[in-house]
């Protein structure tokens, strides 16, 4: 059974190795995408997860997603890796 990998700050779908965001070491990250992660770092570390639902359902309004599946991204949002703890700091791999 292949499982559906999404990003642990966004819900993109990482779908391909070159989706992945990369660690500092250069390897990829198993649970951020390119766009939120580059070199062991969030691209955006001041990023906040209100803004960051902002800009997911942006995106996926773009993409003409059906509205059920928005909600769903919405709701899935505040329970990935970034955000469960409630800073949106971590993820940094040592």
């Amino acid at each position: 059974m292949n499982l559906q990998r999404f990003c642990q700050s966004c819900t993109l779908p990482i779908e391909n190795p070159e989706d992945r965001g990369t660690e500092a070491n250069g390897s990829k990250s198993d649970l951020y995408c390119k766009y939120c992660y580059q070199n062991g770092h969030f691209t955006d570390p001041d990023m906040t997860l209100d803004r960051m639902k902002k800009i997911a359902e942006e995106e996926m309004k773009k993409q003409q997603l059906p509205g059920n599946v928005i909600k769903q991204a919405m709701d899935m949002l505040p329970r990935l890796q970034r955000w469960k703890d409630g800073t949106g700091k971590q993820g940094q791999i040592l």
